[in-house]
């Protein structure tokens, strides 16, 4: 397989990016911070308000990437079947045969994820986390790339099943679009006038085989050890902080790490710095943190401690994060 150069990556990235921009107006940070996961390698999850892109988001990736799309609509009687697939029986062969379920693709629109049970979503978290689905004691591997972009309401409580911790961690961000201004709503409303139609079809930039080249590529990004031990002070911090009463595992210091050489490279560079880390802390550590029950009415969250940890742990020097010059 022939490599891609880091100029080649951060070219095709924002290329990525135009493409999707014209379908998802006017939110190009949170854009960058979904694509950045994808090349980290992990999976996103998008929470936000209904009607703020979500899901035009995800098929708007999975077009312009070129990547086989699947969606499954998570509902309270959606069964681990439903997703990972099963076996039935076929009478042409008179045996048994497994037909694949929505899983098997590469990238999985899981939507409304907190609508399902646990006993479902603990059927995803094994994809999530062992590219792998088992059925029956038997287990099928998932192709690469696959890549999970997941949808939650975070206002709507009846009906729902909040994840549970272990299956936030496997999330390597959580995205919020937010409102847009006036201009970006009228720039939406023209542009659907302009079409006359509903549906958009965006262009494929890239294929499966050259985003696994992107992937690898982003593994040749320098990080200082200053700033690794600055994503590990980040995470370890929020375990102390006094609103919390779970702070962030390692798994959050290696996705900081990981998310910030993405986010590196996207802005053109081959090495990471302490602003980079800065850029996706949010996104990567928030949704790691279990505020105490008693601060549930307070202003406390997530953000918040992330928020405090940023200003609190000591950052790098310039030149202690500064990659090393050749002579």
């Amino acid at each position: 397989m022939t490599q891609l150069d880091l100029t080649e990556v951060s070219d095709l990235a924002r290329s990525v990016l135009d493409e999707v921009e014209t379908a998802v107006i006017g939110k190009r940070d949170s854009l960058t911070l979904v694509l950045s996961g994808i090349l980290a390698g992990g999976h996103v999850l998008l929470e936000d308000f209904p009607g703020l892109g979500k899901t035009l988001a995800a098929r708007s990736f999975a077009q312009t990437l070129g990547l086989d799309f699947a969606r499954a609509q998570f509902t309270p009687d959606l069964l681990p079947a439903d997703l990972t697939g099963s076996f039935i029986f076929d009478r042409r062969v008179n045996d048994f045969s497994f037909r694949k379920g929505p899983l098997f693709t590469g990238l999985l629109l899981a939507d409304e994820i907190n609508r399902t049970p646990p006993k479902t979503q603990a059927a995803l978290l094994e994809a999530m986390q062992e590219r792998q689905v088992t059925v029956e004691g038997e287990t099928f591997r998932l192709e690469a790339p696959f890549h999970v972009l997941a949808t939650a309401n975070p206002v709507e409580y009846e009906g729902t099943y909040p994840l549970p911790e272990a299956q936030l961690d496997r999330f390597m961000i959580q995205v919020s679009f937010g409102y847009p201004t006036s201009d970006e709503e009228w720039d939406v409303l023209s542009r659907r006038l302009d079409r006359q139609r509903e549906e958009q079809s965006l262009r494929a930039i890239i294929d499966a085989d050259t985003l696994l080249k992107m992937q690898a590529a982003v593994e040749r990004v320098t990080v200082d050890e200053s700033v690794g031990r600055y994503c590990v002070g980040l995470a370890t911090a929020t375990r102390t902080h006094t609103h919390v009463l779970m702070g962030s595992s390692p798994r959050g210091s290696l996705a900081l790490m990981l998310m910030a050489r993405s986010w590196a490279v996207i802005e053109g560079r081959d090495f990471v710095t302490p602003e980079d880390v800065k850029a996706v802390a949010v996104a990567v550590l928030a949704h790691r943190i279990a505020i105490k029950p008693e601060l549930w009415m307070s202003n406390a969250s997530g953000v918040s401690v992330v928020a405090g940890v940023l200003g609190s742990v000591a950052t790098p020097s310039a030149l202690e994060s500064a990659p090393p010059t050749s002579t």
